[in-house]
């Protein structure tokens, strides 16, 4: 699968990603462009979406909730 992830502020990122059960979760998302759930959001269409779901959307935005100071 084939997703386009925008860091607000940053970077984006083109990912190919394949889960060993087929249907990878925005957490494989986050760990293949080395985000933590725990300092960001994954937005799909401006919504949040629970990290444990399965990607849906071909393209995301990511916000990040801490950044370093």
């Amino acid at each position: 699968m084939h997703v386009t992830v925008d860091v607000k502020g940053e970077d984006t990122h083109e990912v190919e990603l394949e889960a060993a059960d087929g249907r990878p979760t925005y957490a494989d998302l986050l760990g293949e462009v080395d985000l933590s759930p725990h300092e960001v959001s994954v937005l799909v269409d401006g919504r949040p979406v629970p990290e444990d779901q399965p990607i849906e959307s071909e393209h995301v935005t990511v916000l990040r909730l801490i950044k370093g100071g």
